[in-house]
């Protein structure tokens, strides 16, 4: 069900927990209210549009006056939008069709959104399509391109891209594979062996070479992968730190 009526005793479970799973549209209306019913009907058709992926709850604020008044409403309609337990998003007053279709859509994944959650090639390069330059489209391809050996094709991959510690760190990588250096290294990335990888990373950054800081750019976006909390993470940052300061 995309839309369900709401009262004091359930608003709660029906819209700040449920909030946290599938975002929920909140319609604060009274059967005396003329621009509230001018709006209910484009609120329930955006709702029912969007198959479940948006809820709509109605709450009558005659029936319901302490729900209204914790949330400050003081004109109706109000619409407010809750996801995860917290409202996101509101407005008051009757709105145009476009609008209010506006509304939801900014609740819901977009397109781009779903193929990089698919995660698979053919999807991400669909993304990119869509939406050039989307880092978390173009930096898994163009790792992807580097294992294959493909360097020409993982920089065109991140020509667009915003700079970033994952994006900068494969772009350095691009540079240290022209220069035949750190094989050893990019292998062990490439096979997931990375607390070797930084090992050898970390050794080859002592050198004070011309390609010092492409090392030092590689170190980082790899380290950028890991939880920050995890023990390489920490113990590589501190190492990393030491070779540098």
């Amino acid at each position: 069900m995309t839309v369900i009526d709401v009262s004091e005793a359930d608003f709660q479970r029906e819209v700040v927990d449920r909030s946290r799973t599938t975002p929920v549209v909140v319609d604060f209306w009274a059967a005396w209210c003329g621009p509230c019913r001018a709006l209910g009907p484009l609120l329930e058709a955006a709702a029912g549009a969007r198959d479940g992926e948006v809820i709509l709850a109605k709450v009558d604020t005659d029936a319901n006056p302490d729900i209204a008044q914790a949330f400050g409403i003081q004109g109706i309609p109000a619409v407010k939008a809750f996801r995860d337990g917290a409202v996101v998003a509101e407005f008051v007053g009757a709105q145009p069709r476009e609008a209010v279709e506006a509304f939801f859509d900014a609740l819901v994944p977009s397109e781009v959104d779903r193929l990089i959650v698919a995660g698979d090639e053919a999807s991400l390069r669909r993304a990119l399509i869509l939406a050039p330059g989307r880092s978390d489209a173009a930096v898994p391809l163009a790792r992807s391109a580097l294992a294959r050996g493909e360097s020409e094709e993982a920089g065109a991959l991140l020509a667009d891209v915003p700079p970033s510690f994952e994006a900068d760190g494969l772009r350095a990588r691009i540079e240290l594979e022209r220069d035949g250096r750190l094989a050893d290294a990019l292998a062990a990335i490439d096979a997931g062996e990375i607390a070797r990888a930084f090992d050898l990373l970390l050794d080859a950054l002592r050198d004070d070479g011309d390609d010092r800081e492409d090392i030092r750019r590689l170190l980082v976006g790899e380290l950028a992968r890991l939880a920050p909390d995890e023990a390489l993470a920490r113990e590589t940052r501190r190492r990393l730190a030491a070779v540098l300061f």
